[in-house]
């Protein structure tokens, strides 16, 4: 798979818009292009990632702001709205459901909690996992960018899927 395309799906698995994700993507490889096209080639692929990790992170906080000011604005609506919503004619017109608070805080809190556990991996269990699970490079590949054996890469891959579990599991936290 190349480049792009697994950029693109690590992006939409994050952001889960297609549109935000292609410009997310596009911005980083105009951004890896202007400013590092001097490097040599072999560091591109990490300083490409490094820049879309920080893309990804700075689309989320415009979100939150952007969230933000819409829903304090929605204060500001009138009660007696002549346009009132209707459960129906949503459904009818294929709204999905919206999740409720209670499940899109539990999802939050899992999904950070599982970050926290991240952090904690020793700096090469977490790049191995990161590299091979989030990036869903092959075993060569992680390899090849952590200067390492293949042997090393499953073994560090192992030993952070241990930690993440038993971690998650002191949490409370099961598949």
């Amino acid at each position: 798979m190349s480049v792009e395309k697994r950029a693109f799906k690590r992006t939409i698995y994050q952001v889960r818009d297609e549109d935000a994700a292609l410009d997310i993507v596009q911005d980083s490889m105009i951004k890896l292009a202007e400013h590092y096209g001097d490097k040599p080639i072999g560091e591109l692929p990490m300083l490409f990632q490094r820049i879309l990790s920080n893309a990804t992170l700075d689309w989320f906080r415009r979100q939150k702001v952007r969230n933000a000011v819409f829903s304090n604005m929605s204060a500001f609506e009138s009660v007696d709205s002549e346009a009132e919503f209707d459960v129906l004619e949503a459904l009818a017109a294929g709204v999905e459901p919206i999740e409720s608070a209670e499940d899109t805080t539990r999802r939050t809190q899992i999904l950070r909690e599982i970050e926290l556990q991240i952090q904690e991996l020793p700096a090469r269990q977490r790049e191995a996992f990161l590299m091979r699970y989030w990036e869903e490079m092959d075993v060569a590949e992680t390899a090849a960018a952590m200067g390492c054996s293949q042997g090393s890469v499953k073994t560090h891959c192992s030993r952070a899927i241990q930690a993440l579990a038993k971690g998650l599991r002191a949490k409370g936290i099961t598949p």
